[in-house]
């Protein structure tokens, strides 16, 4: 949770207990320090440390975007100003969090120290009208689980809404020409999302290679990472190549400020090297920078979203949507030539040929089983949307490439989503159920969260903390 930082801003009302606010933003703060979360306080800002007076928004607003704040805490401790609360989130335009300590019995004498849900009905409503989207966490009790579960889908939601704000992308020679599914608007991505491509020449991967093939350190580290990792069953030279491509698409992602690349993965490269892109894509998957195939830029936004969704716990996988399961009748193949991670393998990978092409330099390994969350990221005529559901990892045939048997609740609805679009035989999977967090971020992302199964008001249900 480091990578994700909270603008911490309790608020409180005049006409309620101002130190039975101070105590709550003081109990707050410390249930925060122990779950380790990284937070920003207000202290310095007034006496009591609360948001309640609109001459200290500006201070506020200043210090947090000054400390790199990504999303905002409005903990109610005794009723909240919901005015200033929302003139708070407007100047900052970063995920919001509502959430107020539940009530306590009222006094003998019928006094209420506190009315947090009420505050917090206020709120909601006046965000509404700042057109500020925001995410509540039900009025519970500090030790209630509900609070630390929704704390950290919180600084999930933060972490993919950062992510996805600041997306670039090395794009590595243009889409295959018989790819024409992979294909995107640049300028609508960018003007629509912020979404930055770096392209490069494949001459400009090439030269590098050379390069570091010449420096040779980095080279023969990946070789060694090579050989402890995978069954390498290919020719040392053709090893070296894959090494070599590694470590040149790690210094091109640095070299452009990116966060992930799509590489044109045929056939281009195998006339340069001789070899597979597969396995290199691999390594720095593994290193947590997704490498998209085919040029898939929309594949390598999914990756970054799925990654960051999952705050880094396992890696995720780029997947082609293949076939039907001989013996199981929602059941589907996810597989792709050999760039998944070596992590997620049930089994120790091996360095080899791939399915369908002559060159070497891919993974053969099945995926580890258990649950996973499939997403992807894609859009056309101006419209954008995620598509994300839940599987289970099944057994099923011995297959090439790296490869995953899973089971779906429904696969012709599944199959009818993908096919009638906007999707595309590509998605990302991750063996974590991140739904419920990317389904909250959409909101911030300002696209349509799709489930292909009908388990909407299911999410929601989690999302409120039932």
């Amino acid at each position: 949770m480091k990578t994700v930082k909270i603008g911490f801003a309790p608020t409180r009302r005049s006409i309620f207990s101002a130190p039975d606010a101070i105590k709550y933003r003081d109990l707050t703060a410390e249930r925060l320090r122990e779950m380790g979360v990284d937070f920003v306080d207000i202290k310095d800002v007034n006496e009591e440390g609360l948001l309640y007076d609109d001459r200290d928004v500006e201070r506020i607003a200043e210090k947090f975007k000054a400390a790199g704040v990504d999303g905002i805490m409005f903990p109610h401790c005794n009723f909240g100003t919901e005015y200033v609360c929302a003139r708070l989130a407007k100047k900052m335009n970063i995920p919001v969090l509502l959430w107020g300590p539940l009530d306590e019995r009222p006094e003998p004498d019928g006094v209420r120290l506190r009315d947090t849900q009420c505050g917090l009905f206020a709120t909601g409503k006046v965000l509404r009208r700042f057109q500020i989207p925001f995410t509540y966490v039900t009025n519970c009790r500090l030790n209630d689980p509900v609070f630390e579960r929704g704390i950290r889908d919180f600084i999930a939601v933060c972490n993919v809404v950062k992510t996805f704000r600041n997306i670039r992308i090395l794009q590595i020679a243009p889409r295959p020409f018989d790819f024409w599914t992979t294909m995107c608007n640049e300028g609508e991505l960018l003007e629509r999302f912020n979404i930055q491509l770096a392209p490069i020449p494949m001459t400009e991967l090439t030269e590098e290679i050379k390069k570091v093939k010449e420096e040779n350190s980095r080279v023969e580290e990946l070789i060694t990472y090579i050989h402890q990792n995978m069954e390498v069953r290919i020719k040392e030279d053709e090893t070296r190549n894959v090494a070599a491509l590694a470590a040149a698409m790690e210094n091109l992602v640095q070299r452009y400020g990116c966060n992930a690349a799509a590489i044109q993965c045929w056939n281009a490269l195998q006339t340069e090297l001789g070899i597979m892109p597969c396995a290199a894509n691999a390594i720095l998957n593994e290193e947590g920078i997704p490498v998209a195939c085919e040029t898939d830029i929309h594949g390598a936004v999914t990756s970054l979203l799925v990654e960051a969704a999952g705050m880094g716990e396992t890696r995720s996988f780029f997947a082609d949507w293949t076939i039907r399961h001989p013996d199981i009748s929602n059941g589907e193949l996810l597989q792709h030539c050999g760039p998944w991670p070596v992590s997620i393998a049930k089994e120790k990978a091996a360095l080899t040929y791939p399915l369908a092409f002559e060159h070497p330099g891919s993974l053969t390994a099945e995926a580890k089983h258990g649950g996973v969350t499939l997403c992807r990221f894609d859009g056309d005529n101006g419209n954008y949307s995620l598509l994300l559901g839940n599987a289970k990892g099944v057994e099923g045939p011995v297959c090439m490439g790296t490869y995953l048997w899973v089971e779906v609740e429904n696969i012709k609805r599944l199959e009818a989503k993908i096919v009638e679009g906007p999707y595309i035989h590509h998605c990302v999977g991750i063996h974590k159920d991140v739904v419920p967090v990317l389904y909250e971020a959409c909101k911030y992302m300002g696209i349509a969260p799709d489930l292909y199964d009908p388990v909407e008001e299911e999410v929601r249900a989690y999302l409120r903390g039932e």
